[in-house]
């Protein structure tokens, strides 16, 4: 997908005072962020914000100029989730205008967890999770390095913004004289939220309202599903399991158009569900084969199906693909599919 040219305002009118510019990701084959914006009769407000970056930046501000407002009048950002595409740039938002800034709690709070931890503790968390995780010390060995050289990469949301308003699910939010409502939809990230806009589609399509869908519904992508857990709180969570309860709750919602925050519009919500549902249940059983003999999660990531082969795949990106190995590997032992093998260190898994 080819990236947006610095500064060049991408804007798109899509009815009814909503528009989307897209806002570049920075070496990412995504290509931008749809930021979305609502007019109301406060002053716009945003869905979504972009990735933090000088050149994101500027060609949001260069949108709104062409849309007629500017980052000094937007009078609130909503942020579907806390990934820094989407949440990155808020803060220089807030600084700009004074705008209120809303997200789902469970969001919030890993917000606050990785704003308020020191890089090292991240990192040394991490190198424990992927040596469970049966990493081999090739992997392992770079993070102990940087953490004992002291010389750490800015992590991606170290300096997020801390939002100052909770999306509480089921409820409107406070948009002057517009009825958009949460809809929790919890899979890609904990706190993940879907947007409902509850008026009458300017094209009058048929079906309820238009959904800001967030990185939970696109048109041609699987959102990624991995874990984002308090390294404090021994809760077993079922990340792919809230993920498919979700995409069934926005199956029933029925919106007449989806606006994502990639790739672009679509109609027929409930298609692309079952797609996603059915995708889902054939890579399960797909892992749940590749468990004839038992596995480590790690050595799960290698085997499974990427959009290139494993050798091929960054470094940081082994360890969201590990992420979402393990996620699998859960939903398939609540099913009882599949078990940890007594015993083993690092753990492995085996089909049922």
């Amino acid at each position: 997908m080819p990236q947006e040219e610095p500064g060049e305002p991408q804007v798109a009118d899509h009815g009814g005072g909503v528009w989307s510019i897209r806002v570049p990701i920075p070496d990412n084959p995504l290509g931008h962020t749809l930021v979305h914006l609502v007019e109301t009769d406060r002053g716009p407000v945003l869905i979504d914000t972009g990735w933090d970056d000088p050149d994101s930046w500027d060609t949001l501000r260069a949108g709104l100029t062409a849309l007629g407002t500017s980052v000094a009048e937007i009078h609130g950002v909503v942020i579907t989730h806390h990934h820094p595409d989407h949440h990155g740039l808020s803060g220089k938002v807030r600084e700009a205008s004074g705008a209120w800034i809303a997200m789902h709690e469970a969001d919030a709070a890993v917000v606050r967890r990785t704003r308020s931890a020191e890089p090292g503790v991240w990192l040394d968390y991490l190198a424990v999770k992927l040596a469970a995780a049966g990493a081999p010390e090739d992997h392992l060995a770079p993070l102990r390095a940087a953490r004992e050289s002291g010389r750490m990469r800015t992590l991606p949301g170290l300096r997020a913004a801390l939002p100052d308003r909770e999306i509480v699910p089921g409820d409107l939010l406070p948009l002057a004289c517009r009825r958009l409502r949460a809809v929790w939809t919890p899979g890609h990230t904990p706190g993940h939220v879907c947007l409902h806009l509850e008026e009458e589609h300017p094209a009058n399509l048929p079906g309820h309202g238009r959904l800001f869908s967030g990185d939970h519904l696109l048109p041609g992508i699987t959102p990624h599903i991995g874990l984002y857990e308090d390294p404090d709180d021994t809760t077993v969570t079922d990340p792919l399991g809230d993920y498919l309860d979700s995409l069934e709750r926005i199956g029933r919602l029925g919106p007449a158009e989806v606006l994502p925050a990639h790739q672009h519009p679509f109609t027929d919500a409930p298609a692309r569900v079952r797609a996603l549902l059915a995708h889902h249940e054939e890579r399960l059983a797909g892992l749940q084969a590749l468990l004839a003999a038992p596995l480590t999660p790690w050595q799960l990531a290698e085997r499974m199906e990427w959009n290139r082969p494993w050798a091929q795949i960054p470094y940081g990106s082994r360890n969201i693909a590990v992420s979402e190995a393990e996620a699998h590997l859960r939903r398939l032992v609540k099913q009882g599919r599949a078990e940890p093998v007594p015993g083993t260190d690092p753990i492995t898994y085996r089909a049922l």
